[in-house]
């Protein structure tokens, strides 16, 4: 119960993380107009998909050789834009969807952030009852625009409205669920874009049917009638929007930032019968679940397709990225786990980068990338050089990635889910923190105290735990997570039995 042998506790003091801070320089707004997508400020594209595994794809992310699921899934336009781009194969992002949102468009780690579960109802938590453990206060208000402040929130100033005054046009499309129901980040438009639509506060769509009109009571997808009417699917519908909004940037005078949200491939998993006939061989939730997957795939190429048609292809960078690791009861195989869990399935994420002119065609980098790097990343990309956040950037950007180097090696990769997932099962949604460090992966759970270390060169699976193989690998990697725990103050459970907090995994209070 949250309890560690003595000999587990090292008293090394860790030296610091390598992460850096956006300088604090006012920002100097720009005062020349820019034509949509010019050499200096190319056009932006983050095309996020919802719950989507890194083994969803008929693109493979683990080796050369295709995995049982890559020959399930039919992909084509992902193939086509990792031919064009970089595949990085090291790429993560958090357990569950919020968190993981709202490390992109701050920049910090969940820890830091302390929005670790996902977000709804204002005030609120979403944590499920455990039987062991209680939680303590978590940022479940999602983020607040600086410089307000609200209790239960991370005050922040978002990627958007940094591109904004950097002479960007910013639109969200889709899926946002940066903030709880009634609080300012609700509203995209509230933190930083200048366009809005089906972006709100919830996680998920109460249906992808137009017959339902996107919607079961508060889970209903807003902004999207015209296209129910015309009875289209929620994944096309959003991507329709998606070609309207670029075709209306390509005209205009700045270079565009398209952030497209898709809510596939998030339950409910509903058959889109456009592509039901690719798959003879599934049945149920794995047919559904399928289809939902390749109308993704034909989202992505529909946005490409207009980024050509409006003659702003070559002058656009594309990002192609999920926020977290794929259900458990779709597999993840090779990878152990899935969405809610710190183990590979769950945050392990396909990723793709296509910059026209930079990315050289066809490669695979495999630097270690999270979510929050996307920030600085984005950043640099857009020139952006004088910006003022009140957040600490724990991301780090990885353009040089993009251009062929290999980084950050060793750079310690942190996971904190210090919450119970409402859909747990055994591992999956436990309490949990882990870090990733070069070929090691080190797994902390809270409930029971179990430390967990695996060589991830040889085991993806996380299947033979060398903890007690090798203590000096274990003892280092617990010291520098807990140090950099502690350093953020990051939110810890809190033992039932006794009322105090669980020990860091290194096994210091």
């Amino acid at each position: 119960m949250c309890i560690h042998n003595e000999k587990h506790i090292i008293t090394r003091v860790m030296k610091k993380f390598s992460l850096f801070t956006v300088a604090a320089i006012p920002f100097v707004a720009p005062v020349v107009a820019l034509a949509a997508g010019t050499p200096d400020k190319p056009n932006i594209v983050m095309f996020l998909v919802d719950d989507m595994g890194w083994q969803d794809t008929s693109v493979p992310f683990f080796g050369n050789e295709k995995s049982d699921l890559n020959k399930r899934y039919r992909t084509p336009n992902m193939e086509k834009l990792a031919a064009r781009g970089v595949k990085f194969v090291n790429a993560y992002a958090c357990p569950v969807s919020s968190p993981a949102r709202v490390s992109f468009i701050t920049g910090a780690n969940a820890v830091q952030h302390k929005v670790t579960n996902w977000t709804l109802r204002k005030n609120h938590s979403t944590d499920s009852n455990n039987s062991v453990l209680k939680f303590e206060p978590w940022n479940w208000n999602g983020i607040i625009p600086a410089p307000e402040k609200m209790k239960n929130a991370f005050t922040a100033k978002a990627l958007p409205q940094l591109l904004r005054e950097n002479g960007y046009h910013t639109i969200h499309i889709g899926k946002a669920h940066f903030g709880a129901m009634n609080t300012p980040a609700a509203e995209p438009k509230n933190i930083g874009f200048d366009v809005n639509i089906a972006g709100t506060a919830q996680g998920g769509p109460g249906s992808y049917y137009a017959r339902d009109n996107y919607s079961s009571g508060s889970w209903a997808i807003p902004d999207l009638d015209e296209y129910a009417k015309e009875g289209l699917f929620l994944t096309d519908a959003l991507s329709r929007a998606g070609e309207k909004e670029i075709e209306k940037a390509a005209k205009g005078r700045k270079p565009f930032f398209l952030y497209f949200s898709q809510y596939a491939v998030h339950a409910p998993y509903q058959k889109d019968p456009t592509y039901e006939k690719n798959y003879p061989k599934l049945k149920g939730q794995h047919l559904n679940y399928a289809t939902q997957i390749e109308g993704m795939d034909k989202s992505l190429g529909d946005i490409l397709a207009a980024l050509e048609k409006n003659g702003v292809a070559k002058n656009t960078v594309v990002f192609f990225m999920s926020d977290n690791g794929g259900h458990q009861s779709n597999g993840n195989a090779p990878a152990r786990g899935g969405k809610g869990g710190v183990y590979e399935g769950g945050v392990h994420e396909p990723m793709i980068v296509y910059w026209p002119g930079v990315t050289a065609a066809g490669t695979i980098n495999k630097s270690p990338v999270i979510i929050e790097d996307f920030f600085p990343s984005i950043l640099e990309i857009a020139g952006a050089k004088r910006i003022k956040t009140p957040q600490t950037i724990d991301g780090v950007s990885f353009v040089p990635a993009i251009k062929g180097k290999f980084i950050n090696a060793d750079r310690p990769l942190v996971f904190h889910y210090p919450n119970n997932w409402g859909e747990r099962s055994g591992r999956v949604g436990a309490p949990a923190s882990a870090m990733r460090m070069g070929k090691w992966k080190l797994v902390h759970f809270y409930d029971d105290g179990a430390t967990m270390l695996f060589d991830l060169s040889k085991d993806i699976g996380e299947n033979d735990n060398l903890a007690e193989k090798n203590p000096a690998q274990t003892k280092k990697m617990a010291k520098t997570l807990s140090a950099y725990l502690k350093k953020n103050k990051a939110t810890m459970p809190i033992l039932k039995s006794s009322g105090e907090r669980c020990l860091y995994p290194d096994g210091t209070k």
